[in-house]
C-alpha cells in the first residue's frame, strides 16, 4: 500500500514532494541518483537511490527495507573506503541474512515469548529467536518494499510502508515514513515518523553493520569507543531484559570514556557471557528533545569517527559475535563474527512487557517522532 500524497504532507509537512525526470532505468534530481536494482519474488520493483554531497561522501539506499547497501567516507589521508556491510546485489537481502542495514519494526530488538498485553488485550507474535519475537517477526518491516520519494527540494529521500492491523500480530495501521538525508558535515540523518488508527506498540530502527576500517576489513577490537550511558539493562540467558537498570561502574560495559572495543568482550562476566560479547541495551544520558550524543568510535589506523545521536532513550551495541565466515559480502569480502558493530537506537528491549521501562505505546492521533545521525569525521 503506497502513502498518497495528502497522508506524506501530514506526517512530513516541512517536506516538498517533488517528481523525478526519467531516463529510461536511471533517475537524477539534485544529486540523487535512482537506478533499478531488481524485484522481488513477489514481483514487486527495487530501486537503489545513491545520495552525495559536495565533499564525495557517498551513501547508497534501497527502496527494499531502506537498507543502507554502501556509504563511502574518507580516513584523515582522504582515502575512501565503504564502512558498512553487506551485498553487491539485491537477491542475498531477500534471503536469510543478520539484517545488514536494514530498517526494522514494527518492534526492534527483542519480545519475550513472543507476545504482550495491550489495553488488557494479549496479542501473540510470531517467535522467531529461540522463545522471543526478534525485529518484528518472521516477516517484519526489513522484508518490504518501502514507497520512495525524493523530497526536501531534492536533498532527502522519503520512504513509506502502510501496515496492516495485524500484520505479524500487531494491532493498527502503522504508517510509518523514514526520511534520509546526507548533510554537508558527513553526516546521515534517519528521520522516523509514524501514526496508526490503532493502540500499538512501537520500535524503528536502523541495523546497520559498521567497521570504520572498511567492510570486511578485519576485526574491530581495537576501534575506541565511548558510550554516554551511565546505566545499561541487564539480561536473562535469553537476552530479555530483568527490568534492572545497572550502573555500568566497574563492568565491562563502563564505556564512559574511550576504551578498546575489545578490551573486555571475552570476560568471564555473566552479562558478556550470555551475549557471547556486546549485544545489549544502553540507557543513554539524554538531556532535553533534540539529537544529542550517545556513541563516539574512532578506528586508530584510519583516523576515522563516528558519532551517533539519537533523540531515542537506549542504543543497542552489538559486536555482530554471531555471524560465521560463511558470508561472503560485497566485492567479495567474507565477514566474520566480530568484524563490525551495531548501533541500534531504540526504545528498550521487551519494553511492551516492561511497565518500568519509557513507554513504547503509539495512540491514534499521536505522532511518533525521533531522529538517529551517524556523523563521520577524522583525527
Amino acid at each position: 500500500m503506497q502513502l498518497t500524497r495528502r497522508q506524506a504532507l501530514a506526517l512530513a509537512p516541512t517536506l516538498t514532494l517533488l517528481s523525478c525526470t526519467s531516463d529510461k532505468n536511471n533517475k537524477t534530481m539534485n544529486g540523487i541518483t535512482e537506478q533499478a536494482w531488481g524485484a522481488l519474488p513477489s514481483g514487486e520493483t527495487i530501486s537503489l537511490f545513491t545520495l552525495r554531497n559536495e565533499k564525495g561522501v557517498e551513501t547508497t539506499i534501497s527502496s527494499y527495507a531502506g537498507r543502507i547497501v554502501t556509504l563511502k567516507v574518507p580516513d584523515r589521508d582522504g582515502k575512501f573506503a565503504d564502512v558498512v556491510l553487506g551485498y553487491d546485489t539485491l537477491a542475498p537481502y531477500t534471503q536469510k541474512n543478520p539484517f545488514f542495514g536494514t530498517l526494522v519494526g514494527r518492534y526492534a530488538n527483542r519480545i519475550a515469548n513472543g507476545g504482550f498485553t495491550l489495553n488488557g488485550k494479549k496479542y501473540t507474535l510470531a517467535v522467531n529467536n529461540g522463545p522471543n519475537s526478534l525485529h518484528g517477526g518472521l516477516q517484519g518491516f526489513d522484508k518490504k518494499a518501502w514507497h520512495p520519494e525524493i523530497t526536501n527540494g531534492g536533498k532527502s529521500l522519503q520512504l513509506t510502508y502502510v501496515s496492516k492491523d495485524g500484520e505479524e500480530g500487531y494491532p493498527g495501521t502503522l504508517t510509518s515514513v523514514v526520511t534520509y538525508t546526507l548533510g554537508s558535515d558527513n553526516s546521515l540523518t534517519l528521520d522516523y515518523a509514524a501514526t496508526t488508527d490503532a493502540d500499538t506498540v512501537l520500535n524503528l530502527t536502523n541495523h546497520s553493520y559498521f567497521n570504520l576500517a572498511g567492510h570486511g576489513n578485519g576485526k574491530i577490537l581495537d576501534h575506541q569507543l565511548m558510550i554516554t550511558a551511565d546505566k545499561f539493562t541487564p539480561v536473562n540467558a535469553n537476552l530479555i531484559p530483568t527490568g534492572e537498570l545497572k550502573s555500568v561502574e566497574n563492568t565491562p560495559f563502563d564505556f564512559r570514556q574511550p576504551t578498546a572495543v575489545g578490551a573486555r568482550i571475552d570476560s568471564p562476566d555473566q552479562q558478556i557471557q550470555y551475549g557471547a560479547g556486546y549485544d545489549h541495551n544502553f540507557v543513554l544520558n539524554r538531556a532535553g528533545e533534540a539529537p544529542s550524543l550517545a556513541a563516539r568510535i574512532t578506528e586508530p589506523q584510519s583516523g576515522r569517527v563516528m558519532d551517533v545521536l539519537t533523540t531515542q532513550p537506549g542504543v543497542q551495541f552489538y559486536t555482530a559475535n554471531h555471524i560465521t565466515g560463511e558470508i561472503k559480502g560485497k566485492e567479495g569480502a567474507i565477514y566474520h563474527a566480530r568484524g563490525a558493530y551495531c548501533f541500534e537506537t531504540q526504545h528498550f528491549p521487551d519494553t511492551p512487557n516492561q511497565p518500568s521501562f519509557p513507554t513504547a505505546v503509539l495512540k491514534p492521533g499521536e505522532k511518533y517522532h525521533q531522529i538517529t545521525v551517524f556523523r563521520f569525521s577524522t583525527l
